[in-house]
């Protein structure tokens, strides 16, 4: 057992209130964060996307299903995850847990959630049924969308695409390292405009 610090309750009521101090001050800043990253331009997807899906290969305008946003989450599935080829990330499964219930609540306002991986369809289809989830999910496997909507700087970019499988059907999703729990600590918005006119909110799960 880990020895701590045994003290008093006002010696904690006194650091707990500054600490609370700090918190409200990082919650400011967060929120600052946020209102610059919502600021960010749209920029119009004008490259061509092919998904796997249950119904057959679809674009990504095709995704959202007659919606005005198609909400993203980019799951790590691939040969570079722990688990392959039979789980995807340990991280992005905890956060599915979450997701899986609350996207039945998306598509009355007119929001359709989709997780792209890039391992292929099969895979997904057969660890979702293992995991009891039914939240869409399709594969990116043979086109660069999870690269292209992963907020890569150039360099790490270049890396990342250069470190994957060559053959792109069982290609990795982008991610810097296999290290279990990674994929859902740092989450990333991009917008995008597709060619029909729809909005792309995309969630990166890069560390």
């Amino acid at each position: 057992m880990t020895e701590h610090k045994v003290g008093t309750r006002e010696q904690w009521l006194a650091g707990r209130t500054a600490l609370l101090a700090e918190e409200k001050e990082l919650t400011r800043r967060s929120d600052e964060l946020a209102r610059k990253r919502q600021a960010l331009p749209w920029v119009p997807v004008e490259k061509d996307y092919g998904f796997e899906t249950e119904d057959g290969t679809k674009a990504l305008a095709d995704l959202f299903e007659g919606r005005s946003q198609l909400l993203v989450y980019h799951f790590m599935f691939g040969p570079t995850v722990e688990g392959w080829p039979d789980a995807g990330c340990p991280g992005c499964s905890y956060t599915a847990d979450s997701l899986d219930g609350a996207v039945a609540h998306l598509p009355p306002r007119g929001v359709i959630f989709v997780a792209v991986s890039r391992a292929p369809l099969e895979n997904l289809q057969a660890y979702r049924r293992r995991m009891g989830w039914s939240f869409p999910w399709v594969s990116a496997a043979g086109s660069d969308f999870n690269l292209d909507f992963a907020v890569f700087t150039a360099r790490s970019r270049s890396r990342t695409a250069s470190s994957t499988t060559p053959t792109r059907a069982t290609t990795a999703a982008p991610m810097s390292s296999a290290r279990p729990g990674n994929c859902s600590t740092a989450l990333q918005r991009a917008a995008a405009t597709t060619p029909r006119g729809g909005r792309a909110d995309t969630t990166n799960t890069n560390d």
